[in-house]
């Protein structure tokens, strides 16, 4: 008897192990995010068809909920109409700067400025919230910038919508379009493909260097732009991801994550994203930046798997 016990009991434990490994349970999370939008849409969509594509797939994917980092002067009539979808769509429209500038090369009063103006311009929407993605990561390449922009946010409210996944999904896009205008004939299936395993690779990366500076998957933040490849793809992305064990969240619910609290006391002229952030912090002085951040590096991927150039 007190073996068949024990049995049962080793039994139930290989099971709960068992348990607690499959990628339901552990699931790794992550918010997707997408920057500069109404983007510019000069090329295979329109900006109403990249809106309509894009908010169709994130809802037959059943992604609950991104948000849309926005630059306030873009709102034309069109672009304007264009974050009304999203907004209407249930999605969250947050603070990208009035007119994206560099804060490398700006005072922080101007840069202040900029980023009231489009608080001001980005109300209209019924789902903005007071989050705010600094352009191109970078947030203070002096002590006084970095403070007094921390400062600022907290004075008025904003959340930092730092990201933890980086990657050039831009420079993905610029390739797709330019080659669409030269006349070539892009196969959509192998430039899927390329896209999901440029930010798969990317992502996958990111989250074992949190592991090895956290000892633990924290909730993810996804940086991308609001594009046609994003449209166009985004649900191949999201499959995939599934299929590899991870869970789509709502941003509001990745910024609860303990990250959201740390604060580097490294100034610098750019900015790998939080990961990257805790990893130089402490003290991991290479390899911040994922391969895959390399524009050389994608042209080649590109031309060899979606040409099909040698």
């Amino acid at each position: 008897m007190k073996f068949k016990r024990l049995q049962s009991t080793m039994t139930m434990l290989f099971l709960s192990l068992g348990l607690l490994s499959s990628p339901f349970v552990m699931a790794k999370e992550i918010a997707i995010t997408f920057d500069d939008s109404p983007r510019f849409a000069q090329g295979l969509l329109t900006g109403p068809e990249r809106a309509k594509k894009l908010i169709s797939n994130l809802s037959k994917h059943q992604v609950e909920q991104v948000a849309f980092f926005s630059v306030s002067k873009h709102l034309d009539d069109e672009g304007t109409r264009r974050l009304k979808a999203y907004s209407d769509a249930g999605h969250l429209i947050a603070n990208h700067s009035y007119d994206h500038p560099d804060f490398n090369q700006l005072s922080l009063a101007q840069y202040s400025k900029n980023f009231l103006k489009a608080d001001q311009q980005l109300k209209q929407f019924s789902t903005f919230t007071k989050m705010y993605r600094f352009p191109y990561l970078r947030e203070g390449n002096t002590k006084e910038k970095l403070d007094g922009m921390r400062a600022l946010l907290k004075k008025h409210d904003y959340k930092n919508a730092y990201i933890t996944l980086n990657n050039y999904d831009w420079y993905m896009e610029s390739l797709f379009q330019a080659a669409i205008a030269k006349g070539n004939k892009v196969d959509l299936k192998r430039m899927s493909k390329f896209y999901v395993e440029v930010l798969i690779e990317s992502i996958e990366y990111y989250d074992v260097l949190a592991q090895q500076h956290l000892g633990r998957s924290p909730k993810h933040v996804l940086l991308l732009h609001e594009m046609d490849i994003s449209a166009l793809f985004i649900g191949d992305l999201v499959t995939e991801l599934r299929q590899r064990g991870w869970k789509t969240i709502t941003p509001e619910m990745a910024y609860t994550d303990d990250i959201a609290t740390m604060m580097t006391k490294h100034v610098g002229k750019y900015n790998p994203g939080r990961v990257g952030e805790i990893a130089r912090d402490n003290g991991q002085t290479k390899e911040l930046w994922h391969k895959s951040l390399d524009e050389a590096y994608l042209t080649k991927k590109f031309n060899e798997q979606v040409l099909l150039l040698e």
